[in-house]
């Protein structure tokens, strides 16, 4: 019998090669990518046809002044849509990561469609 914590990340990588099954980023839809750590949050831009990642954000990288994975996570999302407009890019694919869309993976969706992405 496995631990909870073990069970819980491999349930997790299910999920996530499900929804890779569908979802894929080309040269003009790129994908929205999300990791989400027990400290951190970090969402990339990748386009799938050329395995290039386009643009790159994480809440290690920035300075953010509010403590919290709410803020860390809208801190994220805001740099990553401004990060793929300065690059022309404004539809993306978003691949939640195996993570239900709740909290911190909703307020980075949420954040980076105010920002300019649209998906």
């Amino acid at each position: 019998m496995l631990d909870k914590s073990k069970e819980k990340r491999i349930n997790r990588e299910k999920r996530h090669r499900r929804i890779r099954a569908k979802v894929s980023g080309t040269k003009k839809c790129p994908r929205l990518s999300v990791f989400r750590s027990n400290y951190y949050i970090y969402a990339q831009i990748i386009d799938d046809e050329n395995g290039n990642t386009l643009a790159y954000s994480s809440s290690k990288d920035l300075k953010i002044k509010e403590k919290g994975k709410i803020a860390a996570a809208n801190a994220v999302g805001k740099d990553i849509a401004k990060k793929a407009v300065e690059k022309k890019i404004s539809n993306v694919v978003f691949d939640r990561g195996g993570y239900i869309y709740t909290g911190a993976i909703k307020i980075v969706a949420d954040s980076a469609r105010k920002g300019g992405l649209i998906f």
